[in-house]
């Protein structure tokens, strides 16, 4: 990872200091610039500075942080830790800080740790330096996604009549891993028939029947990066409505993708989707924007949505997710990963976007 393209973003600061919680204050931003895909890391920090990044960890994970071939800094305790941080921190009058991850209880022992600098917010320097992807993270991507899509093709052969949206959930779960993912990049969600009229929608115990909606929303993380994928498939045959309903979806995703390249505004995208949409009989059941970015995190940051004007810039990936939802009926969303380029776009999702019917 190229740490000094950080400071493009931040030239204000000295130095930045990432500091990592326990599990429920886990900054990612930590891996985005030391690229370990092991590991946890708690209670350890980075030091970054526009020639120099230097891990302080412990030696539990002492062994993990020096694969990455930086300089790591072993500390027994607390009161090593906060002695590497001052140390290291000498020289530097102000000082970086990732508001956006760090907890309050962090900044006050900071505050106590190295009370003569100057802390300042780049939080927004580091989410702008993390748009763009560099290659090895969109080769993580890129096998995110290719494990995603082929777990989906192999678990719809597995639909069968009673078994419940829970099921579904693990088997997608299951192949992901089986695959090579870590684990699932979130709580997939699975929805039968009318519960797929619930974008948010939680599986549960609904039983699969004949002639019904399925729809899947479900990624994998490959070495801490993000897949992101939705497919709507029918459990049988596909009434006139259905296929008039996945129809539109898919006309809108292929439209609003189309468009996509380096400099197109991300809500120009948005609205492309939902002009298709709004000019059927579904006027107003899209109700979420269209897509946003993709990589350490599933919701990285936004992208394409019509209260967002931004213009799309090469190497971003971005979901391109439009839906229809009928409450009490079901609904049907499509969601493809792409990667922006300078004259267009790189699709990598690879599961079927044509709809199935399922036997």
């Amino acid at each position: 990872m190229d740490f000094k393209r950080i400071f493009d973003y931040a030239r204000e600061t000295d130095a930045i200091l990432i500091v990592q919680g326990d599990e429920n204050s886990v900054d990612k931003t930590f891996f985005y610039l030391t690229g370990v895909s092991g590991g946890l890391f708690e209670g350890s920090a980075l030091i970054v500075k526009p020639d120099d990044l230097k891990i302080i960890t412990s030696a539990l994970e002492e062994e993990t942080a020096r694969q990455t071939g930086l300089e790591v800094i072993v500390a027994n305790g607390r009161g090593d830790f906060e002695n590497a941080v001052k140390e290291n921190l000498k020289d530097a009058n102000v000082v970086g800080l990732n508001y956006s991850s760090l907890t309050l209880e962090q900044y006050k022992r900071l505050l106590r740790v190295i009370p003569d600098k100057e802390f300042i917010d780049v939080s927004s320097s580091i989410l702008e330096s993390r748009r763009m992807k560099n290659p090895e993270e969109l080769s993580r991507l890129r096998k995110a996604a290719k494990i995603g899509s082929e777990a989906f093709e192999k678990v719809i052969g597995k639909l069968h009549v009673g078994m419940t949206e829970s099921e579904v959930a693990s088997e997608l779960a299951y192949e992901m891993m089986k695959l090579g993912a870590s684990e699932p990049s979130f709580s997939s969600i699975v929805a039968f028939g009318e519960n797929a009229s619930m974008p948010h929608y939680a599986p549960g115990d609904r039983k699969l029947k004949k002639n019904e909606f399925v729809l899947m929303d479900f990624g994998a993380r490959y070495k801490r990066y993000c897949s992101d994928i939705t497919r709507t498939v029918v459990f049988g045959k596909a009434t006139e409505e259905m296929k008039e309903m996945y129809n539109i979806v898919f006309r809108a995703q292929t439209e609003s993708m189309n468009i996509i390249k380096e400099n197109v505004n991300g809500r120009d995208v948005d609205l492309k989707a939902r002009k298709v949409i709004d000019d059927s009989k579904f006027k107003g059941r899209f109700i979420h924007s269209l897509g946003h970015g993709l990589g350490l995190d599933v919701h990285d940051h936004p992208a394409l949505a019509s209260s967002f004007d931004f213009p799309l810039k090469e190497n971003m990936v971005v979901t391109v997710e439009p839906g229809v939802y009928i409450p009490k009926v079901g609904g049907v969303r499509i969601e493809d990963d792409v990667i922006v380029k300078k004259d267009g776009f790189e699709l990598i999702t690879t599961a079927p976007r044509d709809l199935i019917e399922v036997s």
